[in-house]
């Protein structure tokens, strides 16, 4: 894939698409970038502020449904790539409201399939022409391949699907859909597979920016079940430059497991939330005075928030991702560790906090 060519971003006012664009933009071979999104809750126009003069950005606010106003922008800003986060994300949502995760992640999915084949492969192909130069770049989760004991190895590419929640099947469907737009039709299309992300940006109902908001307004820290789950945690910049690779070395036609080499149980990762917060408040008089109502890290006791909750409904036991055909095939290799990435996170979570309120 050229980078000298225009980009089409689905979800780009979301946590990681946000953070995607806010790269992406630093490329100065990037032609231009078209994000499209439908601003949900978890989505916010003013992550992309800093972009909105630029003339190679655009802002669509709109749905990846609509397959007519898909088939638009590919046309009129002659759109050679398409790189697709937008996606309902959130397990909980799913188990008690599939309904927007099927219809966003799997039949929004086969929108952008219907609309980049005819507008990239179709209608070259009734003027007698060969197809557009293009590419389709899917993001995925590691939660399509199901969950680990303990002692299995990681997930590579080649472990089967077992998808244990609305959200991970809706996931694992989208998969397959652009699976057999390749196979089938001969779209140039790459997958990715991801850890769970974190970093700025990041909506307050995921774990890591829940427990941080939670702190810095003294509410209860919930730990669903014993807290032993474990997860891959990447730094989403670390993300960011994996797809990056992905598009720039990755076989059309292939999965890419994308992971940042950082398994930790979600009791330690609140605990360690906890130690750096009580941390960042010693003697510092300009947060205490910012943050009032942390009254338990302003005491250095932000522990004693943790309350430990029923677990959830079918809640995988670990997730581990095996990220060596990326490392072998891309270079790609995380930078951030999980100390270092959470560092940057609770930094830019106490410098902008209550974002996610401003519309």
């Amino acid at each position: 894939m050229s980078k000298n060519s225009a980009t089409l971003i689905t979800g780009g006012a979301g946590f990681i698409g946000t953070n995607f664009v806010h790269y992406w933009m630093q490329k100065e071979s990037i032609k231009k970038v078209v994000v499209l999104d439908s601003l949900t809750y978890a989505g916010n126009r003013k992550n992309l502020a800093a972009h909105e003069s630029d003339p190679k950005f655009s802002f669509v606010h709109g749905d990846i449904c609509d397959t007519e106003l898909v088939e638009k922008l590919l046309e009129e800003h002659e759109i050679s790539t398409i790189i697709h986060f937008a996606a309902e994300s959130h397990v909980d949502r799913s188990i008690t409201g599939p309904d927007a995760f099927i219809e966003t992640n799997i039949l929004g999915t086969y929108s952008l399939l219907k609309a980049a084949k005819k507008v990239w492969i179709d209608n070259p192909k009734i003027k007698g022409k060969e197809p557009l130069e293009h590419r389709f770049h899917h993001v995925s989760t590691d939660e399509v391949y199901g969950t680990l004991e303990p002692n299995d190895p990681a997930f590579s590419e080649d472990h089967a699907y077992a998808p244990n929640s609305p959200y991970s099947a809706s996931k694992a469907a989208s998969d397959h859909l652009v699976r057999s737009y390749y196979h089938t039709f001969g779209l140039q299309v790459t997958t990715s597979n991801c850890s769970n992300n974190y970093g700025p940006y990041h909506y307050p109902e995921k774990l890591i920016p829940l427990v941080i908001t939670n702190i810095l307004n003294d509410k209860p820290l919930p730990i669903y079940g014993d807290g032993q789950q474990i997860r891959d945690w990447l730094f989403v910049t670390d993300h960011a430059r994996g797809i990056e690779l992905v598009l720039e070395k990755g076989k059309v036609g292939e999965n890419y497991n994308i992971g940042g080499h950082n398994e930790w149980s979600n009791l330690d990762i609140v605990k360690l939330i906890c130690d750096l917060t009580d941390k960042a408040f010693l003697g510092n008089e300009q947060l205490k005075e910012k943050f009032p109502n942390a009254k338990a890290a302003i005491a250095q006791k932000s522990n004693s928030l943790i309350k430990f909750v029923d677990d959830r409904a079918g809640h995988d036991r670990r997730y581990a991702i095996d990220a060596t055909k990326s490392f072998n095939e891309l270079g790609y290799q995380p930078k951030e560790t999980f100390i270092s990435g959470l560092t940057k996170t609770l930094s830019w979570c106490l410098a902008n906090d209550g974002w996610h309120l401003q519309r």
